[in-house]
């Protein structure tokens, strides 16, 4: 077995969990796979893998190993496929991941689509709103909408999304609708926090926010639905409270001062370079999504 395919197997077994599992992807025999993990060791002159009687783990070393082998491998077989002509038509796993709400409501009906469209395209999709690392974590395509920091990473523009303040009716009835950002220090507020990046601000400025945060919350159904019920004013991108506004049970508040609209993109890893699959689902999405009146600075 050479280098490349030694190369497989550990990416094999990181993805797999078990030795007997990157065997059977590979179609090796265990004990194959084994050799080839230690040989690709010995070469390397580390561990990359820490094995007990019932798990195995990567070491520091072998996470970083890991994201680079990933990155390696598939700019080879991207590659080869445009060589060979099989790079044209979309086939094996796309795996996709966007922020949460979004996600669920508007890459979900449009990745429905595509894989009808492709039958022989597959995928997995991971809905969170944590920033995921593509390369690391084993993604094709993510969704972001943020503005996007310098990285290696293809970004295409779909389109930019309002940042909105809004609250009930009722509670706006009972405690009087602020007129300017100062305003909110007289006001209850929805908080919310991301897991590892804790909570999201105002946008305003420290003196400019909720006297308190009643409840704060890592969920955007739950914050919406807090809303709704009275606890407070809440920041929010607009996707996630479009119903709500439409039929009346939340109001935008602030609208004189919002702050510039959030840039939304589509990024992938590979450029042109990229798999047919990966090429061939961010042009459908691009399409689908720039037609969304939400990208276009609709509530």
């Amino acid at each position: 077995m050479d280098h490349l395919d030694n190369l497989r197997v550990f990416v094999a077994v990181a993805e797999g969990g078990s030795l007997a599992e990157a065997a059977r992807r590979r179609e090796i025999s265990a004990p194959a796979a084994t050799r080839a993990l230690a040989a690709l060791e010995k070469r390397l002159g580390a561990a990359l893998i820490v094995r007990t009687t019932r798990s195995l783990r990567l070491t520091e070393v072998g996470e970083q190993f890991l994201a680079d082998t990933r990155q390696v491998l598939a700019s080879l077989d991207a590659a080869e496929a445009a060589v060979t002509g099989l790079g044209q038509r979309p086939q094996g796993q796309l795996a996709v991941t966007a922020p949460e709400l979004f996600g669920q409501r508007h890459v979900a009906p449009l990745l429905f689509e595509f894989l009808g469209r492709h039958p022989e395209v597959n995928a997995r999709v991971f809905f969170s709103n944590r920033v995921v690392h593509l390369i690391d974590e084993g993604f094709d395509v993510a969704l972001r909408i943020a503005t996007l920091p310098d990285s290696g990473l293809t970004a295409v523009p779909v389109g930019q999304m309002r940042v909105v303040r809004v609250a009930a009716p009722a509670y706006l009835a009972q405690r009087g609708e602020p007129q300017s950002p100062a305003d909110l220090a007289r006001h209850q507020g929805v908080g919310f926090a991301i897991e590892g990046q804790g909570r999201i601000g105002w946008g305003f400025g420290d003196a400019e926010r909720p006297e308190s945060e009643r409840l704060v919350v890592n969920s955007n159904v739950t914050k919406v639905a807090a809303t709704v019920a009275g606890l407070g004013i809440t920041r929010a991108l607009a996707y996630q409270v479009t119903d709500e506004v439409r039929d009346g049970r939340l109001r935008i508040i602030l609208a004189a001062h919002e702050p510039p609209p959030v840039p939304v993109h589509l990024v992938y890893p590979g450029g042109r370079l990229a798999a047919a699959k990966v090429r061939h689902f961010v042009q459908f999405a691009a399409e689908r999504l720039r037609a969304l009146p939400l990208l276009q600075g609709a509530v």
